[in-house]
């Protein structure tokens, strides 16, 4: 049983962790084994490199968390067994990780998000789950600002390109025999 002022603590060290987070995701964990879970951590872990996070908490916690902080849209979903899946960084590689673990353990439901302060359905999280993530949408950006220099740099070596090819060809032509 925690104390009072245990549970203050928690619920402050929650507010602090959804005012930095840029995206919350809940799941229904009921039916999983611990080794399951463990998997799900271990990845979380991994992929997340620091940016990731999952944790399960008390229900009140998390209610008293949320309202006071951007979250408050998703305290519908503290029913039952809740997790929490928090990212500080890009929130497309965390719901990609859920919903592929959604997608091999049918009992790991997820139940809703908040992605910079909107509100998502389960649907919407899988949606998410689909989008290339931030670094590849970053690549994709400079490779697209540097096509327009790429190509007006071959526009302007074209016409000395030409002229090049032009004079070894007539120098070829002038002094084959013939």
């Amino acid at each position: 049983m925690l104390t009072r002022a245990q549970k203050e603590e928690q619920v402050a060290n929650l507010k602090e962790r959804f005012a930095r987070a840029s995206s919350i995701y809940l799941a229904d964990f009921r039916g999983l084994d611990v080794e399951s879970v463990n998997q799900l951590r271990r990845r979380i872990r991994r992929e997340g490199q620091g940016d990731f996070e999952y944790c399960v908490t008390k229900n009140s916690l998390l209610r008293r968390a949320a309202a006071d902080s951007g979250v408050a849209q998703v305290a519908a979903h503290f029913e039952g067994p809740t997790a929490i899946a928090l990212s500080y960084g890009d929130p497309v590689g965390l719901a990609r990780i859920l919903s592929d673990f959604a997608r091999d353990h049918e009992v790991f439901q997820l139940k809703g998000g908040v992605v910079e302060g909107r509100a998502l359905l389960p649907r919407e999280i899988a949606e998410l789950a689909t989008l290339p993530s931030l670094e590849a949408l970053r690549g994709r950006l400079v490779g697209l600002l540097q096509a327009p220099a790429t190509r007006l740099t071959r526009l302007l070596l074209a016409p000395g390109e030409q002229l090049a090819r032009l004079l070894d060809a007539h120098s070829r032509q002038t002094e084959a025999p013939g």
